[in-house]
């Protein structure tokens, strides 16, 4: 068994003044970041995701933008797999799956932004694609939604699509738990 780091979308976009602001978007990028430094002590790969907006009405991810690029807590070294994106589902249209494969990685550890959109739609397809998925609750963020002239809380949003992964498709944890063990 290969356990990676799986970080996605963590984009100067989903921060303050970027175009897609997220709820507690700094303290999930911090305990991203905890992740990853231990997958790095541990020299573990680690694999990040970078969305661009590829509809010409598209408001975030724009390609060449500050608010595309990858954030500065996070970023990427030099050694590390970067692979980009233009849809919520990491594999979809991606190298994803072949280069895990390649690498023997049988198991993802997950964290990144947003938890409603990529993270669900990744972990989703990883699971479906036989490998065993751990998010980091967390390290990801989302936003309010609405639905049918309703609005939903991001904490409430987190909470449900944290809740629904934890039923099948990937065991949830807390950042402090991950690192305990």
């Amino acid at each position: 068994m290969m356990t990676a780091l799986l970080i996605i979308d963590i984009q100067n976009d989903y921060f303050d003044n970027g175009a897609m602001t997220l709820v507690d978007s700094d303290k999930s990028c911090d305990n991203a970041r905890l992740i990853l430094e231990k997958f790095r002590e541990q020299r573990l790969p680690i694999i990040h995701i970078q969305h661009l907006a590829l509809k010409p009405t598209a408001t975030f991810f724009l390609p060449n933008t500050i608010g595309a690029e990858i954030h500065k807590k996070v970023k990427p070294l030099e050694k590390e797999k970067i692979i980009i994106k233009h849809y919520p589902n990491s594999f979809r249209e991606t190298e994803l799956f072949d280069y895990l494969k390649n690498n023997n990685i049988t198991d993802l550890v997950i964290c990144g932004m947003m938890t409603h959109m990529c993270v669900d739609a990744t972990a989703r397809a990883a699971k479906d694609f036989g490998f065993n998925c751990t998010v980091i609750g967390d390290a990801c963020a989302t936003k309010d939604l609405e639905i049918i002239g309703r609005k939903v809380k991001a904490k409430e949003v987190q909470k449900s699509f944290l809740a629904a992964l934890d039923y099948f498709y990937s065991t949830v944890k807390l950042t402090k738990q991950y690192l305990n063990e």
